[in-house]
């Protein structure tokens, strides 16, 4: 079957997270992504941990499906080599820091001088102007930046996310950029800009927590994995120490919750508990009623009345639940991939579209496909050896 983005070829000077998943996307559908790393240890992300049969959880999760290329730029043949490359190809993506790539001759004015239809996409911290522009920037620190932390954690201690934001925001507006510019270049016949700031991305992510403190009002109380602002919303102990997550919606919800769960359909008209607002002005008052009532049963129990008065729950699953997660398996959502040290499984990208499979090949080894994609551009294998050989390229 016919992929969206077969024949879109795709170079990446990438590291960490927020390129390479945004990569990874365009690969899983289809585009040829040639990831250029640095010769030896390559891209940095290789070596966050080993607990993937020795590989990094983060580089095996966002880097299948590509080709590895390993040139050192600082070298000119190995510069040269790139520039045949973009040639070819028709989106370059770059998350480097603050103004190398510029300093590469790789900016969009200079490129789009040579290869009118390639796009160019930048990721970076801050954007490519502005008086952020040279910070460099990491995951934790635009949390921090985009206020992020002060709405997440406990009323005592901030937060962060548990996975990476702020990468994976830019990753997926980078993605969803370079697919619009595809689109129009198929219109106008010219590559264009994009510039993704990782505060940018977060920050239309804040979007509800902004609005909530307009003009100075209050911001979100910072519940834990309690709703800040809709009760109850959250998770609850059962009397077999089992932990249920469930959460309202609406007053309809609220009187089948107080009807067929806790059975005590008076508290629906407690005046402490009449409206949302209401809740959540006396959260305490409430959530001790709700766990006095809960603490006579096993947490199954509470699932089974919750599901019967059609009121939303779900388990407080670990990684193991996830890994065995019986929705995933039935919906036959887990794929096996390669990588350099064995199969490991991998989920389906989200989304099914009956007329086309996703893409899902190997995690590449660090320079792996350098000598077929140099012999593709008409390097012979002596020039090929003398670019590869000890003292031609850093290690």
């Amino acid at each position: 079957m016919i992929r969206p983005l077969d024949g879109i070829t795709v170079i990446s000077l990438e590291h960490a997270v927020a390129a390479p998943f945004c990569t990874r996307q365009l690969a899983d559908l289809g585009a040829r992504v040639i990831k250029v790393e640095r010769p030896g240890a390559g891209d940095f992300a290789r070596g966050y941990d080993q607990r993937v049969n020795g590989q990094s959880s983060h580089f095996t999760w966002i880097n299948r499906s590509k080709e590895s290329l390993a040139l050192d730029l600082k070298q000119s043949a190995a510069h040269g080599a790139l520039m045949q490359l973009l040639a070819t190809a028709d989106v370059l993506v770059q998350n480097l820091a603050p103004g190398a790539a510029a300093r590469m001759g790789l900016s969009f004015e200079a490129l789009h001088a040579q290869f009118p239809k390639l796009i160019v996409c930048d990721i970076s911290g801050y954007g490519a102007d502005g008086p952020y522009r040279d910070k460099k920037a990491y995951d934790l620190l635009i949390q921090s930046e985009a206020g992020f932390l002060s709405i997440t954690g406990s009323p005592e201690v901030p937060s962060k996310a548990g996975i990476s934001v702020a990468d994976i925001a830019a990753g997926m507006y980078a993605y969803t950029n370079i697919l619009s510019a595809l689109l129009l270049r198929g219109r106008t016949g010219e590559g264009s800009h994009i510039d993704v700031s990782m505060l940018e991305a977060l920050g239309e992510w804040m979007g509800y927590p902004m609005y909530y403190a307009y003009e100075g009002a209050p911001p979100p109380p910072r519940t834990g994995s309690s709703h800040a602002s809709i009760y109850p919303y959250g998770p609850f102990a059962a009397g077999d120490g089992g932990t249920v997550m469930l959460g309202l919606q609406n007053e309809r919800e609220w009187q089948a919750f107080c009807d067929k769960v806790l059975e005590q359909p008076a508290l629906a008209k407690d005046a402490r508990f009449d409206s949302n607002a209401h809740r959540n002005e006396n959260r305490a008052a409430l959530q001790a009623e709700i766990l006095r009532i809960f603490s006579a049963f096993k947490a199954e129990q509470i699932v089974e009345r919750l599901d019967a008065a059609g009121i939303a729950n779900a388990h407080v699953n670990d990684m193991a639940g996830l890994w065995t997660h019986p929705q995933l398996a039935a919906r036959q959502r887990w794929r096996t991939v390669g990588t350099p040290k064995g199969d490991v499984p991998a989920l389906l990208p989200p989304g099914l579209n009956n007329a086309f499979d996703y893409r899902m090949d190997a995690v590449p080894a660090v320079g792996e496909h350098t000598s077929s994609i140099l012999a593709s551009l008409g390097w012979s294998a002596a020039q090929i050896d003398a670019l590869q050989s000890p003292g031609s390229v850093a290690d």
